[in-house]
């Protein structure tokens, strides 16, 4: 009597050895890009902050102050909140009192700060802006 032997069949399949990798390196570039755009926009969002944050500080010191240079004042303040962030006020920075526009009989000092924006990482600039600025208006007291 014959002895049966049964063998099993290996499944007949490609070699995939080495794809997931092929495929990581396919995708790591575009996955690069992302992250690093992240970063750059999370940067630049940081630093609007700082200039929205140092017009308003801007407004209230020429608002607030007893100086008669009250455009000096102001333009101070302004210098002083941007150094925090390594930033400094380009020439279209400006401080001025001049008559409120809701109440023509009041003064209000308007500080409008423009810095240059180059990005924390090279390579974004045709997607961040170049410059950033905001306006913020103060009543005098």
């Amino acid at each position: 009597m014959g002895r049966c032997v049964l063998r099993r069949r290996r499944a007949t399949r490609p070699d995939t050895r080495g794809a997931a990798a092929v495929e990581f390196a396919l995708i790591l570039p575009v996955l690069m890009v992302i992250v690093v755009g992240i970063i750059n926009y999370g940067d630049m969002l940081s630093v609007r902050q700082s200039v929205s944050q140092a017009a308003s500080e801007g407004a209230r010191a020429a608002a607030v102050t007893t100086d008669t240079d009250k455009a000096a004042a102001g333009k101070k303040a302004v210098d002083d909140a941007l150094a925090a962030q390594g930033q400094k006020c380009t020439a279209d920075c400006s401080v001025t009192i001049a008559a409120c526009s809701n109440e023509a009989t009041k003064q209000c000092a308007t500080v409008k700060v423009v810095i240059a924006y180059k990005g924390l990482i090279p390579g974004f600039g045709l997607i961040l802006p170049k410059t950033l600025s905001y306006t913020a208006v103060a009543r005098v007291s």
